[in-house]
């Protein structure tokens, strides 16, 4: 049914102050910074799903997430997510060969400026604070973000 949420999980693995990013060669979001992630599959919670993409977009086997928060995005458009996302500490490595695009290691000093999808700068500053988060992102017929807010502290961030 069109306009409803579809479920999915972004994880951010960081290494001191290093996060592992997808530079994405396929739409959504293409040409732009991501965290590894994907779409949540039938008969598997979102917990699951981090491990799978991340096994599945980096070849790296973890044995555990941190759940950070949740991002919810809405437009009058296809463009409408349910997220939970998920940190996880890794020892720098390679950037490994991914078939979605491209890996490389950011410096968080960097993320400010590097092409990224609107929401994402927020999302970071309250994952390097270790902070939870609730995040709530609504966009116009051009995928144009037009407001967010930050739930738990009431926080309008756009």
């Amino acid at each position: 049914m069109k306009g409803l949420k579809r479920t999915a999980v972004m994880v951010v693995l960081r290494c001191e102050s290093q996060f592992l990013l997808l530079k994405r060669a396929n739409e959504p979001n293409r040409g732009l910074y991501v965290p590894v992630g994907g779409k949540v599959e039938p008969y598997e919670d979102p917990y699951q799903t981090g491990l799978r993409e991340v096994a599945e977009e980096t070849g790296i086997r973890l044995q555990k997430l941190r759940y950070m928060g949740s991002l919810v995005e809405t437009s009058p458009v296809e463009y409408n997510w349910w997220c939970s996302i998920y940190m996880a500490d890794i020892p720098w490595q390679e950037a490994p060969p991914c078939d979605e695009g491209k890996l490389e290691w950011i410096d968080f000093s960097a993320l400010e400026t590097l092409a990224t999808p609107a929401t994402d700068w927020h999302i970071y500053q309250y994952m390097a604070r270790e902070q939870p988060f609730a995040m709530r992102a609504i966009f116009d017929e051009n995928l144009k973000m037009i407001f967010m807010e930050e739930e738990i502290e009431g926080k309008i961030l756009i």
